[in-house]
């Protein structure tokens, strides 16, 4: 399965309502659609995003639509926000195993990592 959460290191809390994509690449440099979240309360998305039989071994991108984030809590202007969509492309070699993978946001940057 593949879950995610978010935190926003500027702020010290989760991030509310984020856009939250994941796609699966079918070929080179082309992805398909596969689901979508918004995050809650606690910047969680409340269930993965793929699971089962459905996640396969391959390459995977999730897209967090950050700056609509940051627009909505007052933090950024249409012309100087910086970050807009934070892709995350890994890859799952396991298809039984859990891929959690965090985002830890702030307004001029951002890191991941495979969590658990």
């Amino acid at each position: 399965m593949i879950t995610t959460h978010i935190l926003d290191l500027s702020k010290g809390k989760p991030a509310k309502g984020v856009l939250v994509e994941l796609w699966r690449e079918t070929s080179e440099n082309h992805y398909e659609f596969m689901n979508d979240s918004h995050t809650n309360e606690d910047g969680r998305i409340p269930s993965p995003l793929v699971q089962g039989e459905a996640m396969k071994k391959g390459i995977y991108e999730l897209r967090f639509y950050v700056a609509e984030y940051y627009r909505s809590e007052g933090a950024l202007l249409e012309d100087n926000a910086f970050l807009d969509c934070v892709p995350v492309r890994f890859r799952i070699s396991g298809p039984g195993s859990h891929y959690h993978i965090p985002l830890l946001l702030s307004p001029g940057g951002y890191s991941t990592y495979r969590g658990s």
